[in-house]
């Protein structure tokens, strides 16, 4: 439980800066978040960053604002005019990385290049020095001819690979080739392939452009946040967004000096991934996370658990394999693990001291060479297992002991031959939690669970799509009224400053998509008959990407070719099970990417794909509606994603950053403004008068927020109720499971007794007088499958 409880906005808007939305774009948008009722701006990174980039996560100069995004007047400009708003700003800051893709444009990283160890700035990145030269995995393939293929500049200052520049060293380049010149560097230019086992400094996750930062150092700290920190102290900030505390090296450490940089007023949370039931360490001085808690748990009580038995038994029959979710996990797990991450977890192995198990015990030996390598082997085998192990993304020691325990159990569960070698880190680790090797091994394990089950197993275990989310756990098939209300209870008790989401530029499928695709839990059979004639007519090179393909084509129904050849192509790539980014299968590449066109171009088919839609888009408009209420009027400071105050159809990025049509908003707004009640249809106005309405009320008349304890209905349709109390002036209630609730003829009977059977209240959605103090269910949601009851104040 934390009880650091700074201010928290009434809610936020996220807005994706970039060329493309500048500040200045930024400005002219606030009178339409005004109007509708956000309490702050929450801005995406906005210092430097690579040139053209639509999300900010690669800065490259810490140091300075953003040109391309208006610059500092523009800044200035934006946060003067979110002022004269009365809106608060919050902006996320990236302390893990930097951006490196471009030498020349991060003048940090430059620097390093030129003068290796002697560089002002060779603390600032996480290198292994002792490793020799910089490794840098820029080149072709074929490493040979691609050495061939360097260049020096005129006037020799510089080593070119057709577009790419890299500094030469002071005083090695006047004489002798280009080849010559770039063995005397302090790096070494390298095939892009070898920078999986090889690479010598500290990367973001995979990513080798983005090099990692070493934060957890006073100095590095200092220069990374200056700018920031100027902001802060100016008064133009109320609250950042720490984007992933897991890659440092000391999490907890880091938020309590940027707590004690920004001061207890300042709202802060962390961009933390929690396990059901995990919470943020108490020592850390932070009022939350960035929401994907909150997301896992609204969304899935909307999710008929019902369904669960006959699309498990379809995805196996689909595929040929029973698989549990959490085999499939650990499987992918364990290949990243071995595969694009193996150069961190050899990293790791190299800070255990080289012994082999001798009788009383596991003690340093003298070893000859083959047994030193078979040594290594066997220890780099226990740190991939271990990292494999990790019930959660990371421990945070000496508090995380319990995620340490039962990691070292499972990796002994599946390596019992590895138990020794697992014994001794484990001991070394407690021995010293603030040590390399602890803080390294618990960096990566986020870093391995991000990349092995978001980032593969999400895209390989497609019993239900819509459960395959960031933050979520598709083995727990839905979340049941009680245990949502608990969750919301708890988020008010113990964090009631903490942001919560439904849609974020990370989530797999939008909030509107995965609402849809709940629909399909209520109707499996229906579903798997259909899929199982579709998938025949046009097969994939790949069973389990035919689930994922089909479940997101119905959900983001219509969609383009172009925008889902797009997103099947990475999917299928992130799967790695017939193609990959690393080893791509050109034929398998191009028989995914040209599936949707044969699709589309299949008239039958696409008539029978709409006819379905068609049945499932009400209940999903339904399920939209009634998620969206739930986070904007339950614990926490609410986040809208860009664009999803109208329902919003998108994939994974880049699908998730498209151009948003503001102008459209602003008229339906206008509109909604004059007393139209719109129906729930295709347009969207109903979701944008649900969150108006909820987002104003929060801004207005904040004292109704407060609090939290279930309202149950009471009749025949009570379990399509879910229905809570905020204070004793609010209350919140929305349709669940909408295909079951019209097989059984509606509401009939069903009521639901209201606070302290008080019949005074109001619903601002429809701007009506709610009758009596147990409204009929069919009374209270006539107009629409929400309702937001208020009483006066």
């Amino acid at each position: 439980m934390n009880r650091f409880h700074s201010p928290a906005p009434s809610s936020t808007y996220r807005l994706q800066l970039s060329k493309d939305t500048t500040f200045a774009d930024a400005v002219e948008l606030l009178p339409y978040l005004d109007a509708l009722g956000v309490g702050a701006l929450y801005a995406s990174p906005i210092l430097e960053s690579g040139a053209g980039s639509n999300h900010g996560y690669d800065v490259v100069d810490p140091t300075r604002v953003s040109a391309e995004r208006g610059g500092e007047e523009g800044r200035r400009a934006l946060v003067a005019a979110v002022r004269e708003h009365g809106m608060g700003f919050v902006l996320d800051i990236v302390p893990n990385h930097v951006g490196v893709d471009v030498p020349q444009v991060n003048p940090w990283w430059w620097d390093v290049l030129a003068h290796g160890r002697a560089s002002q700035h060779a603390a600032t990145f996480d290198i292994d020095w002792d490793a020799g030269p910089l490794l840098l995995p820029v080149l072709d393939a074929d490493e040979e001819k691609a050495l061939s293929e360097l260049a020096l500049s005129d006037d020799r200052t510089q080593l070119r690979y057709y577009e790419r520049a890299f500094p030469v060293a002071p005083g090695t380049g006047d004489t002798g080739t280009a080849q010559e010149v770039h063995e005397r560097q302090h790096y070494r230019l390298v095939s892009w392939k070898r920078g999986a086992a090889e690479l010598t400094y500290r990367r973001f996750f995979d990513v080798s452009t983005l090099a990692a930062v070493r934060v957890e150092l006073p100095e590095i700290f200092e220069k990374t946040h200056r700018e920031i920190l100027r902001w802060v102290e100016a008064g133009d900030i109320d609250g950042l967004r720490v984007d992933h505390p897991d890659g440092l090296s000391d999490p907890g450490g880091y938020v309590r000096r940027l707590r004690a940089a920004i001061g207890p007023d300042r709202w802060l949370l962390v961009e933390k991934i929690l396990g059901v039931g995990e919470e943020l360490p108490a020592s850390w001085p932070v009022n939350g996370t960035s929401g994907y808690e909150a997301l896992r748990e609204i969304q899935g009580v909307f999710v008929d658990p019902d369904g669960a038995g006959v699309l498990t038994q379809f995805a196996a029959e689909h595929t040929g394999r029973k698989e549990s979710a959490h085999a499939a996990e650990h499987a992918a797990r364990r290949e990243v693990a071995d595969t694009i991450l193996v150069a961190e977890v050899r990293r790791i192995a190299g800070l255990v001291p080289a012994s082999e198990p001798q009788q009383g015990g596991f003690a340093p030996v003298h070893l000859e060479q083959s047994h030193l390598a078979a040594g290594r082997e066997r220890v780099e085998a226990a740190v991939a297992e271990l990292l494999c192990g990790f019930p959660v993304y990371r421990s945070y020691l000496p508090e995380g002991r319990e995620a340490l325990e039962t990691a070292v159990t499972v990796a002994r569960t599946h390596r019992p031959d590895l138990a020794d070698v697992l014994g001794e880190i484990r001991a070394a680790m407690l021995a010293d939690p603030a040590g390399e090797l602890a803080s390294r091994l618990q960096q990566t394990s986020g870093m391995v669970m991000a990349k092995g089950v978001e980032d593969t197993a999400f895209y390989r275990w497609n019993r239900f799509v819509a459960l395959n989310e960031v933050g979520g756990d598709p083995s727990r098939f839905g979340v049941s009224p009680q245990e949502f209300h608990r969750a919301m209870a708890a988020r008010e008790a113990s964090w009631p400053a903490t942001m919560t989401t439904l849609s974020t530029h990370d989530t797999k499928r939008s909030e509107d998509v995965r609402a849809r695709l709940a629909v399909l839990a209520e109707i499996p059979g229906e579903w798997a008959r259909r899929m199982r004639r579709w998938s025949a007519a046009h097969p994939l090179p790949d069973r389990s990407l035919e689930l994922l393909a089909w479940q997101n084509l119905v959900g983001a129904w219509p969609i383009p070719a172009e925008r889902m050849s797009g997103y099947l192509t990475k999917a299928a790539k992130e799967a790695k099970l017939v193609t990959s980014h690393v080893e791509p299968v050109a034929e398998v590449d191009e028989a995914i990417a040209a599936w949707p066109a044969q699709v589309l171009a299949d008239a039958g088919l696409v008539a029978e794909i709409e006819e379905f839609v068609a049945r499932i888009a009400a209940p999903g408009r339904s399920n939209s509606l009634g998620q969206k209420l739930l986070q904007l009027a339950g614990p926490g400071a609410p986040d809208v994603y860009q664009g999803t105050e109208l329902f919003e159809y998108s994939l994974v990025d880049p699908d998730n950053r498209r151009p948003v049509d503001w102008a459209e908003r602003r008229e339906l707004l206008a509109r909604l403004d004059d007393g139209w009640l719109p129906e729930v249809d295709t347009e969207g106005a109903a979701k944008l008068l649900v969150t108006a309405s909820a987002l104003r009320l929060r801004r207005y008349r904040p004292e109704v927020f407060t609090g939290y304890r279930p309202v149950p209905a009471q009749g025949v349709a009570a379990r399509h109720a879910v229905a809570f109390a905020r204070s004793a002036s609010l209350v919140a209630v929305a349709t669940r499971l909408p295909v079951g609730l019209a097989e059984r003829g509606g509401w009939g009977d069903t009521v639901l007794p209201l606070p302290e059977g008080t019949s005074d209240w109001h619903d601002v959605i429809t701007d009506t007088a709610v009758e009596g103090a147990a409204p009929r269910m069919a009374d209270a949601l006539s107009r629409y499958p929400v309702a937001l009851l208020v009483r006066p104040a």
